[in-house]
């Protein structure tokens, strides 16, 4: 006996079946890291902009008609009448439920 309560020898070949799951094992690892490798080469294929390009694009976007209300600091702050965001106007001084 061993120390690990065993009759076998440290030195002896292991099961077939332990040799079979690490192999899966290995092949799920490597199907894993394949698929990563290609999506990451898919990302790096994308095509790119500079961050300039993109503010002055976003910027002549921004000047086009129909005016975006949500935008005050390029179109300041809409007329009372053509808000679509400001609260129903009461018609009088009292409401009847």
């Amino acid at each position: 006996m061993n120390a690990y309560g065993t009759s076998a020898s440290p030195y002896e070949s292991r099961p077939v079946g332990d040799s079979r799951k690490k192999q899966s094992m290995a092949e799920l690892k490597l199907r894993r890291l394949t698929e990563l490798n290609h999506r990451l080469r898919e990302d790096l294929d994308r095509g790119r902009i500079p961050v300039s390009a993109a503010a002055t694009d976003l910027i002549s976007f921004t000047d086009k008609e129909p005016k975006d209300f949500m935008v005050p600091s390029r179109w300041g702050p809409p007329p009372k009448n053509e808000d679509p965001y400001a609260p129903p106007q009461s018609t009088g001084c009292c409401s009847v439920m």
